[in-house]
């Protein structure tokens, strides 16, 4: 989780007033041991996904897809966060708006719906999407730290063309 975050949660919602850390279902005190569950659990999850894909509905298959990734951590997972999040002095969409957020759905890191996990599950909607279009995507590709920037310059910063391009770039038909 990146420091640049900043989150208001004066009731401790979704972190343990004393370790700082976000409140998990294994009951997990230690950050390296948190950050390496969530990576197992999630990839573990994401393997899943690319056997049995889910079909995109909309919206609601964000709220699936991260409740798929984020089950064997988190109670929340899957549902609208709570707190309000802002990120380098960017507030995200408040969460008192979030009924009428869905209107701005093509805005969709700046709506924020998640406490934790938003790009994840955003990259892989977007993988969903293609993969129903008869495409390949891959918004992870390791140890490719550009595609990573790219696509937060893209989401973040509201870079239209930079993620569109990127995600042409990366588009492959399948069966290629």
């Amino acid at each position: 989780m990146s420091s640049s975050y900043r989150y208001i949660d004066p009731e401790f919602s979704y972190t343990d007033p004393d370790t700082n850390l976000l409140r998990n279902l294994q009951g997990i005190t230690d950050a390296d041991v948190l950050l390496f569950v969530e990576s197992s659990a999630v990839t573990k999850r994401l393997q899943e996904l690319y056997e049995y894909p889910l079909i995109v509905k909309g919206v609601i298959t964000l709220f699936e897809i991260h409740q798929h990734l984020f089950q064997d951590l988190y109670s929340w997972a899957g549902k609208k966060r709570t707190v309000e999040i802002s990120k380098d002095g960017k507030q995200f969409f408040p969460t008192s708006f979030f009924d009428n957020a869905f209107q701005y759905i093509d805005h969709v890191n700046y709506l924020h719906p998640f406490r934790e996990g938003n790009g994840r599950s955003q990259r892989e909607f977007l993988r969903l999407l293609a993969f129903e279009k008869g495409y390949l995507l891959n918004l992870n590709p390791p140890d490719n730290k550009g595609v990573y920037d790219r696509y937060m310059q893209g989401t973040i910063e509201s870079e239209v063309k930079i993620l569109a391009d990127l995600i042409d770039e990366l588009l492959i038909l399948s069966g290629e």
